[in-house]
């Protein structure tokens, strides 16, 4: 072999073998991720912790709730009675579902006769007539004094002359001639005041004596029997015409009336009185609330928010269904089948807008409140150890820890009321360990929930 290609060969041969020993070398010093971190351990723990704080805490309770009038209303209506009635059928309808209803309107017409409204608190049982008298004739009277038809110079509750006007007057004003009370009442009306005449002849022309007696007492029987005529003749109010709301305004919640329809059980479903809300509480939630707690309304269709109070919350669960929660909905005892809740009412503290009614809404009852600013923590720094003490652990300033006996209270938005026992120290700014965390991962101190 010729002496230079020696020499290339060896040279390879020595870079290799100088190659292989740096590889070898370099392998007690360089190590994979995987074998780093197994090496390495486990890493330190870290912690989270919040500062203790002073503040009014509140206890609520969120659920949801339906705007609704206080009382509902099914109007319906027999119609026009007599021999030329026929079967009564809708002529015209004056309002629509969601309109207001106001006293002294018409809502509906049935066979060219109207149904109007007027307030009160008794149901109408009977047609009201001339020389009726009663706590209906009463109302009536009230009814129409308050939409401008006043019946002074009759006693109360008595329908007697200015109550004809009045009621004439207020028909006029709806565009329309009131009901006679008698089909022949001004046939009667004119035979008794011919009779009456004809005896005031017959005593004008009767010789002193018996005769004379006998014709002054017929003439007086004439006279009653006008008076009778009289009192008995004029406006009555039909039954079938007149619906009596005790409070408005009113609303119109639903209209079956259609004009040419029958005359049904129900023509409109009416809401009277200012609207509330009305909700149902668990049984683990109805021990928290009571009459009188503060309630927030708020409307997330419209943005509307309002504040109220809390008005009545019922013993028995109701019955699901429609009217689950409504007034006189039938109870069910607990864990019986279909029910669903306690009822709940809130009233509001000023009268909620009419574009409410029928919304679903959300309700926030304060349940409890704290009215002063106390010592607080998140509920998560709390703990109960074995030995029955709740605690909360300091983390001091060097990093060492500290656990303090408090006696919780009022719960709230997460935090809860804190009371150090035996007079240990914590106060505000302090920092109460609230959880773990791995190291370079969350924060070592982070302050708790926000405010």
């Amino acid at each position: 072999m010729p002496r230079n290609r020696r020499h290339v060969l060896f040279t390879v041969a020595a870079l290799a073998v100088t190659l292989t020993g740096a590889g070898l070398a370099s392998t007690a010093f360089i190590s994979s991720p995987q074998q780093a971190a197994a090496e390495a351990g486990p890493p330190a723990p870290d912690v989270l912790t919040a500062p203790v704080e002073r503040r009014v805490l509140t206890d609520t309770i969120v659920l949801r709730g339906q705007v609704t009038a206080g009382r509902t209303f099914d109007v319906s209506s027999a119609g026009p009675s007599g021999k030329d009635a026929g079967s009564p059928v809708v002529t015209k309808v004056m309002v629509k579902a969601g309109a207001a209803v106001k006293p002294g309107k018409v809502l509906l017409e049935i066979s060219g006769r109207p149904l109007f409204s007027l307030e009160g608190k008794l149901p109408v049982y009977r047609d009201l007539r001339p020389g009726s008298r009663g706590d209906d004739v009463r109302q009536l009277q009230q009814a129409l004094a308050a939409v401008g038809f006043g019946s002074q110079g009759d006693r109360a509750g008595y329908f007697g002359t200015a109550t004809k006007t009045a009621v004439t007057r207020f028909y006029a004003s709806l565009g329309y001639d009131p009901v006679p009370a008698q089909e022949d009442g001004q046939l009667k009306l004119r035979e008794a005041r011919r009779t009456a005449t004809d005896m005031e002849r017959a005593v004008q022309d009767a010789e002193p004596g018996t005769a004379k007696q006998r014709a002054r007492e017929d003439l007086e029987i004439a006279r009653d029997e006008l008076n009778a005529v009289e009192a008995a003749d004029g406006p009555m109010v039909p039954a079938s015409e007149l619906a009596f709301f005790p409070v408005f305004p009113a609303r119109v919640d639903s209209l079956d009336a259609r004009v040419g329809g029958p005359v049904g059980d129900k023509l409109l479903t009416v809401s009277a009185g200012d609207l509330v809300v009305k909700g149902s509480l668990g049984s683990s939630e109805v021990g928290l609330v009571r009459p009188g707690q503060k309630v927030r309304i708020l409307s997330e269709l419209t943005g509307t928010s309002a504040s109220g109070v809390v008005e009545s919350v019922a013993d028995g669960l109701s019955a699901a269904g429609p009217d689950a929660g409504e007034e006189g909905a039938a109870p069910a005892a607990d864990g019986e089948k279909g029910a669903v809740g306690h009822a709940l009412v809130v009233t509001p503290t000023k009268a909620l807008p009419a574009e409410l009614a029928h919304q679903n809404v959300r309700l926030t009852v304060e349940a409890a409140t704290s009215k002063a600013k106390v010592l607080v923590v998140p509920i998560s720094a709390v703990s109960a150890g074995a030995d029955a003490r709740t605690t909360v652990t300091v983390l001091l300033a060097d990093g060492g820890r500290r656990r303090i006996e408090v006696r919780p209270g009022i719960s709230g938005d997460g935090y809860v009321e804190v009371t150090p026992v035996g007079g240990t120290g914590l106060a505000p700014g302090d920092k109460v360990i609230v959880g773990g965390a791995p190291a370079g991962g969350a924060s070592a101190q982070r302050g708790g929930p926000s405010s």
